[in-house]
């Protein structure tokens, strides 16, 4: 792991939705080729966290900088791979996975589709290039989240954020996801995670942030999950729901979620 200018650092941040205030002065710094988990309840602000950073949501107080640069029109999208919470699958015009992965370059005036062959070996690394000219709509929950997992890896981006990344998704292509973060973060890539359980990631996490009602109450080594934590029927909540997002985010569509 290097120690250069981190590639995202979050200063301080509020946040306030609807009233409601969800992040209170939290600071998150990722360096190049580290992978930082975020931990904590639902309702913690992890997810919300993930957004401010990206300008998917506004900030109320504090500052965002993404490759040494305040968060702006000027920041370099191209560089940064998002894997949003896992929704359903949306109606509408269909498109088959390759085409959402290809997509992953695109944006008006600026970058061209990823090459079919450089898209094609993005959904290998995910197991589903057999699948490559189905259209989505059709697919399970965990198929369509390893086609929007290898839409982010495409990018082939500095900066990955990924929030739950794994939540319906087998325990190979897990592994096989796992081993892919791990080549990304040694050749520099730094990586941010949304995560309720540490243990697929436990070998990668260089450090773990927990939030608790939108405060950081941890910053340094991933801590050892309480007992009841492990157990099936645990829920992982907390007194608020995590906010709805809301419209106007700086760059959304850069970023390519589908929401």
């Amino acid at each position: 792991m290097t120690t250069t200018e981190p590639v995202l650092r979050a200063e301080a941040i509020d946040v306030v939705l609807g009233g409601l205030r969800i992040l209170t002065g939290v600071s998150l710094s990722v360096q190049p080729g580290e992978v930082v988990a975020l931990l904590g309840a639902n309702g913690s602000g992890k997810s919300t966290l993930v957004r401010a950073s990206l300008g998917i949501i506004p900030v109320a107080a504090g500052q965002v900088q993404l490759f040494g640069a305040p968060l702006g029109r000027g920041t370099a999208w191209s560089r940064i791979g998002y894997v949003p919470q896992r929704k359903p699958v949306h109606t509408g015009v269909p498109a088959t996975a390759l085409e959402v992965v290809r997509a992953g370059l695109l944006s008006p005036g600026r970058w061209r589709p990823a090459s079919r062959a450089r898209a094609m070996a993005a959904l290998e690394r995910m197991g589903m290039a057999d699948r490559a000219h189905q259209p989505v709509q059709e697919m399970s929950g965990g198929q369509h989240q390893r086609v929007l997992i290898a839409r982010a890896l495409v990018r082939e981006p500095d900066l990955l954020l990924l929030d739950e990344p794994t939540t319906g998704i087998d325990l190979g292509t897990i592994d096989a996801f796992v081993d892919t973060i791990d080549a990304m973060r040694r050749t520099g890539t730094a990586v941010a995670v949304v995560l309720h359980e540490t243990e697929a990631f436990s070998a990668l996490l260089d450090r773990a942030v927990v939030l608790r009602h939108g405060r950081v109450v941890h910053n340094g080594a991933p801590p050892v999950a309480r007992a009841e934590h492990a157990r099936p029927a645990h829920e992982h909540t907390h007194a608020h729901p995590e906010p709805e997002e809301t419209s106007g985010a700086l760059e959304f569509d850069l970023i390519g979620d589908e929401e």
